[in-house]
């Protein structure tokens, strides 16, 4: 079974930071491109970053020199580092796995990010 379970997530004032991680079990992790996205209230939901096993990690316009993706393989972890975080930054964020050869996908069950001004 597969699971990916986010923590980190919580209520932080404007300019502060937060550390997003989220483990994954029932995959093989260096088969799956890990991603954050996330999805603001009446808003589509949208790609943060994503980072393949091996490789440079892609990281959105919008939050390009504020976020950081990495990954520790050897713990099964995705990890989003984010810094001078925004009111605009207030989301729920989701873990994506998607297996790099069958592009099978999963998705975490989200957590709450909410920057107040």
């Amino acid at each position: 079974q597969v699971q990916l379970v986010e923590s980190g997530g919580g209520l932080v004032q404007a300019g502060g930071s937060l550390r997003l991680s989220c483990a994954a079990s029932g995959i093989i992790f260096s088969d799956n491109v890990m991603a954050w996205y996330r999805q603001a209230p009446g808003k589509q939901r949208e790609l943060v970053a994503n980072m393949p096993s091996s490789g440079a990690p892609n990281i959105a316009d919008s939050v390009k020199g504020r976020f950081t993706i990495s990954r520790d393989n050897a713990k099964n972890t995705v990890y989003l580092q984010m810094n001078s975080l925004k009111p605009d930054d207030t989301a729920v964020y989701y873990c994506n796995a998607e297996n790099k050869w069958f592009r099978w996908e999963y998705w975490g069950q989200g957590t709450q990010v909410t920057v107040s001004s």
